[in-house]
């Protein structure tokens, strides 16, 4: 079968759709911090802990439900941790967010070895998809159903609801809204919980789709979803689409990797190279809307 073949196959398109989740996920914890006006640069760091905690604990237990749980909770407190240094310690988020990307590097493979006696990957687990053709297997994934209803949650709660409009006053204009009596701190800490929680669903759905754990195993997913989350212009919907098409980069350069003599590195750069280009035309493009929440990095009186 050529590289034209594979490509235009059901096994590409349902192989893209199940490597946009991890990007989908991070973006989404990525537009849920930002717009309360907290960056997250440590996406990275919350798929790879989140992975590793999803595996341990289908590993303990053998249930899959427990093990996505699993993923969600340390995303969500890795989340909350990183909010609380930003919200309460007054810490730059920056520095927060690569600290959170450092440890998780190092402290996975501490976990690896005390866990598993290993530093490079964990023993094999189960997936937990449905049984079913390849689309019925791909389109009912419960990663694919979560992650599209995490999205359509957060896009109606952003946009329709009280906590919603609280949240983008923080983002937009923190000390207007102490003024009117939002608790400016309480609910960024919970916006970025929520992200993390998110982002802890991209780490367990890379971890299952793998069927294991390994080091390193992120491989830049987390900053890519950064940058879908200013291409997408902080919107949820638009971030899924973006993730969409980075992940069908991913998905193109496996294949071409396995179908050409072409070096794979040359290859393997594909996503980031596609990342630079939609930031560049981004960034020079006007009148689009697209602009950051005025309030990031800002902090009430």
């Amino acid at each position: 079968m050529s590289a034209l073949d594979v490509i235009v196959s059901g096994t590409m398109l349902a192989q893209t759709i199940r490597m946009t989740i991890p990007y989908a996920c991070a973006s989404l914890g990525g537009v849920l911090g930002e717009r309360s006006g907290i960056v997250n640069i440590g996406l990275e760091g919350i798929l790879l802990s989140a992975a590793l905690a999803a595996v341990a604990v289908n590993g303990a237990t053998g249930s899959g439900a427990l093990g996505i749980a699993a993923g969600v909770a340390c995303g969500a407190a890795i989340g909350l941790g990183h909010a609380a240094l930003v919200v309460k310690g007054r810490i730059d988020a920056i520095v927060s967010g690569l600290a959170i990307n450092l440890a998780a590097a190092g402290g996975t493979r501490v976990v690896l070895r005390a866990l598993y006696d290993s530093s490079s990957n964990s023993p094999t687990i189960p997936g937990v998809r449905i049984g079913g053709g390849l689309f019925v297997r791909t389109l009912f994934d419960p990663f694919v159903l979560l992650t599209v209803a995490a999205c359509g949650v957060a896009a109606w709660m952003l946009a329709r609801t009280r906590l919603g409009l609280r949240l983008r006053a923080c983002g937009e204009d923190p000390a207007a809204a102490q003024a009117v009596g939002v608790d400016v701190a309480k609910t960024r800490m919970l916006a970025v919980a929520l992200g993390g929680a998110a982002c802890g669903l991209g780490g367990a759905a890379l971890a299952f789709e793998l069927h294991q754990f390994q080091s390193g195993m992120t491989g830049g997913r987390g900053f890519i979803a950064l940058a879908a989350v200013i291409v997408a212009g902080w919107r949820p919907w638009r971030a899924l689409a973006a993730c969409a098409a980075f992940a069908t980069l991913d998905a193109l350069q496996i294949v071409l990797q396995n179908q050409t003599r072409v070096p794979s590195q040359l290859f393997g750069i594909l996503p980031f190279a596609a990342t630079l280009v939609a930031l560049a035309v981004v960034s020079r493009r006007k009148g689009t809307g697209v602009r950051p929440p005025a309030g990031i990095g800002k902090h009430p009186v």
